[in-house]
């Protein structure tokens, strides 16, 4: 069985998200048999390359939303996090730019085999480590820690390479009704908006599981059971 999320690399409760999904699978009776895929879904382009601003900042420029209510909005995902076991999460501190380079970066690795690790890395140095993913220099520190050949991945990054396959894998997610990050799909067939809790995406994954996996009752013959009224007695039981 699949699992596919689309997110946004700054995106707060995208990490959370992820962190919600690994939990659910980690507790689900068949979690062995789970792939979990990650997709880009940029939010951040409209931010100048080579630019950073303040999450205070970047939620005036964008939403409209004063220091205080910024601060109290980063204050409540960082108490979620840390009391569903994702610590430290750093939202408040952390700086917000152009993502595009990233999500390149996040495909090319997703061709080197490496899709769950490069994700789980990058949101680790984003929000664990309140440090920048933006620029080629901190997406080359990233490629070192994942194994990836360095020289390789600047050519691939300088060049675009994986521009157009990071906006077709945005579409396609698009195209099966997300319309904001994270969004989950599970199995091919649950869309699952947002960052919902790990027991509701458990349930998913099991009714999921249920759908393609009937059971199918063997030849009962005379057997004895009980039913709702009665309990049938036989001398063979």
């Amino acid at each position: 069985m699949k699992v596919d999320i689309w997110s946004e690399v700054t995106c707060p409760w995208c990490g959370l998200g992820s962190h919600r999904v690994e939990r659910a699978v980690e507790r689900f009776e068949h979690g062995d048999e789970v792939e979990v895929v990650h997709h880009s879904f940029p939010l951040s382009s409209g931010f100048p390359e080579g630019r950073t601003f303040s999450i205070r900042d970047a939620a005036l420029r964008k939403h409209g939303l004063d220091g205080r209510q910024a601060e109290a909005s980063a204050r409540r995902i960082e108490a979620l996090a840390e009391s569903e076991g994702l610590s430290p999460y750093r939202v408040l501190d952390n700086e917000v730019g152009n993502t595009d380079l990233a999500h390149e970066f996040l495909a090319h690795a997703s061709t080197q085999g490496k899709n769950r690790e490069a994700w789980d890395a990058i949101f680790r140095t984003y929000f664990g480590q309140a440090q920048t993913v933006f620029s080629l220099d901190d997406l080359l520190k990233l490629a070192g820690e994942l194994a990836l050949d360095r020289g390789q991945t600047r050519q691939v990054l300088e060049q675009s390479r994986y521009r157009q396959r990071v906006q077709d894998d945005a579409r396609r997610g698009q195209r099966l009704g997300a319309n904001g990050a994270p969004f989950i799909v599970i199995d091919g067939r649950y869309g699952v908006p947002g960052a919902q809790d790990s027991d509701t995406l458990l349930d998913l994954l099991r009714t999921a599981w249920a759908d393609t996996h009937p059971v199918t009752l063997a030849p009962g013959g005379d057997t004895p059971a009980c039913g709702p009224d009665i309990c049938a007695t036989s001398e063979r039981s």
